[in-house]
């Protein structure tokens, strides 16, 4: 923390949307100010698709959590006013998080590395997988391992659900969880399940992506990661990236390079929501 002779700098993330009108950003600057709160960073967005309005805010304030209890309590005549929806974080802290694997540990390999080197600001509540592959590479770093088998879907999920309630995860990483989430399950955590696909969606669909890719002779190769939701692999995208490619490269290799694109892309992804950057309106997000 960057210390002042008025005390230590605390630093908050304030997000909010609604309709787009004259005046948000004057009322919200003034309101932070009435609380002697600083802006660190600022960013706004109008969505003339949506007709709504974009905000993110990184304030500070030298007076600790009583100053900022006391903005929130003033700010929400504002937000009346404005038709608000809006949220406070305390920047620094990490997102408790549960992350989902099968077999494929490439993804979530990296995440734990960018976790133990404090790249990512998240606080892993536990691993949940359908396989034991990954028990010891899990448990090696003191970290909770869920065996769930898919022997009965609905007993799994409950299972599931559970686990999510008591370690009280607020963000849910599909790190290749090579398994179909019930409707139920993304409606109930709509905006926090996070996905990794193995293409520039829209793509191929199926167990062997790059072999079907190879075959096609395709120039380019991706990944997306997106929110999960009962439409399969067409939740709202939160990052992408591809690498070009030419014929002479065969499907291992394709694999390859495309695990690396999707542990990255999923990297930033949790980046970005840690960040409170992501805001969802409707099949699209905004990122501030």
């Amino acid at each position: 923390d960057t210390r002042y002779t008025r005390g230590i700098m605390t630093h908050y993330i304030l997000t909010l949307s609604c309709p787009d009108r004259f005046g948000i950003v004057a009322k919200v600057a003034g309101a932070l100010t009435d609380y002697e709160c600083n802006i660190e960073e600022s960013a706004q967005f109008n969505d003339k698709l949506s007709g709504r309005f974009f905000m993110r805010v990184v304030l500070s304030g030298t007076k600790g959590e009583d100053q900022i209890s006391a903005f929130k309590h003033g700010f929400k005549d504002v937000a009346v006013a404005f038709d608000m929806d809006w949220a406070i974080y305390p920047q620094n802290r990490a997102v408790k998080t549960l992350i989902l694997v099968s077999k494929t540990d490439h993804c979530l390999s990296d995440i734990l590395y960018r976790w133990r080197t404090n790249h990512l600001n998240i606080d892993i509540a536990g691993v949940v997988s359908n396989h034991e592959t990954s028990r010891d590479l899990v448990e090696q770093r003191g970290i909770p391992f869920h065996y769930l088998p898919m022997n009965n879907k609905a007993e799994q999920e409950g299972k599931l659900t559970t686990i999510i309630e008591e370690t009280g995860a607020e963000l849910i990483v599909l790190a290749r969880y090579m398994q179909i989430l019930s409707d139920e399950m993304c409606t109930r955590y709509d905006g926090r399940i996070i996905n990794i696909h193995h293409s520039f969606l829209p793509g191929f669909k199926g167990a062997k992506p790059y072999h079907q890719a190879y075959e096609r002779g395709v120039k380019l190769i991706g990944a997306t990661a997106h929110f999960a939701t009962s439409d399969l692999d067409e939740g709202p995208i939160i990052d992408q990236d591809t690498i070009r490619i030419d014929h002479s490269l065969e499907p291992a290799h394709l694999q390859t390079l495309g695990r690396d694109t999707e542990s990255k892309v999923l990297a930033r992804a949790i980046a970005l929501y840690t960040e409170r950057r992501i805001f969802i309106q409707g099949l699209r997000t905004v990122i501030l």
